[in-house]
């Protein structure tokens, strides 16, 4: 614990020593070197899917990440190194998302689909009760998987999961979940469903981070989300109720497993409304804002990101 501690001190400072500065009276000795990762990938089939997957850390507990929409295991590389110092780090690429192949196999693209897939992997593996982790979409999985499979679940860290059918017993949430329907996802459907996945991406896209965004990134980054385009014509073609199943907010209410909330302080509000009611419905006030960070919020503020998990992980 100490280890780790010291390490996202390091990491929150930025990681370096002024060179030939004098250590300070009293300070605490550096931090251990940290163990370098290992970069190999596997490859096995689960569920009837074949998932992408590393696994890192040889001792502690299982740590698994998991990825949201235009993601894929790459999406952690802010945190895998970090807390493979302490724990077992599981990060893997779920159904239709690269390097997976992509395979046209007929099954709808849902939290279930993908909560399935992860419990084979974790059963496989043999890391289970684990430290679930998940971000946008990928939180959506942790929580399907904590209220299926509650034995493999150790803690869950949601990060604004698209919760939406939870924002419509309320006119204001009701309103909010109506416009990300007409601005993103009925847009991109639509785009998708004509066989433009470049317009498909950047409906979506502009849907949740603001119009014209996503013409003004730099090129590589636009080519890399229109190179996941595979697994977002899934999402976007897939039938509305099971892609976002309901959720009742008793049903949230019965989850016993620890919970730790992550909300970025910029997010969509969309995101905000779905963060307060996932806190009011599961009677859980352990809620942490990444400041100057939108969603996803691990990406906009990984120390803070990284030092509020880790926190929350080792205790749990």
């Amino acid at each position: 614990m100490k280890r780790l501690a010291c390490l996202l001190m390091l990491a929150a400072c930025g990681g370096n020593k002024p060179e030939n500065a004098a250590p300070a009276v009293g300070a605490p000795p550096p931090a251990p070197a940290m163990r370098p990762l290992d970069r190999t990938l596997h490859a096995s089939s689960f569920n009837g899917t074949r998932l992408t997957y590393r696994l890192n850390g040889d001792s502690g507990a299982t740590v698994v990440f998991i990825h949201g929409s235009l993601g894929d295991l790459n999406t952690w590389r802010g945190q895998e190194l970090l807390f493979a110092q302490h724990f077992r780090v599981l990060v893997y690429s779920r159904r239709y998302h690269p390097p997976n192949p992509p395979v046209e196999d007929n099954e709808t693209y849902s939290p279930q689909l993908h909560a399935e897939d992860l419990a084979a992997l974790l059963l496989t593996l043999d890391v289970a009760p684990a430290h679930i982790v998940g971000s946008s979409y990928g939180a959506y999985v942790a929580l399907a998987l904590a209220r299926e499979h509650p034995e493999l679940v150790r803690s869950l860290v949601l990060a604004e999961p698209p919760l939406f059918p939870l924002l419509s017993g309320s006119e204001l949430g009701d309103s909010v979940r109506r416009a990300f329907y007409n601005n993103a996802l009925d847009p991109a459907r639509r785009a998708f469903s004509h066989g433009d996945s470049v317009a498909g991406t950047r409906l979506f896209y502009d849907g949740l981070s603001g119009r014209g965004r996503f013409d003004n990134l730099p090129g590589g980054t636009r080519a890399d989300l229109i190179a996941h385009a595979f697994e977002l014509r899934h999402e976007m073609l897939a039938n509305r109720e099971q892609y976002l199943p309901p959720v009742s907010c008793a049903g949230l209410g019965r989850v016993t497993t620890p919970v730790l909330l992550v909300r970025g302080q910029q997010s969509p509000r969309a995101f905000q409304l779905i963060s307060d009611e996932l806190a009011r419905c599961m009677q859980n006030d352990t809620t942490v804002v990444i400041p100057g960070s939108g969603h996803p919020p691990h990406l906009g503020n990984p120390n803070y990101y990284n030092q509020a998990v880790a926190r929350f992980l080792l205790t749990h």
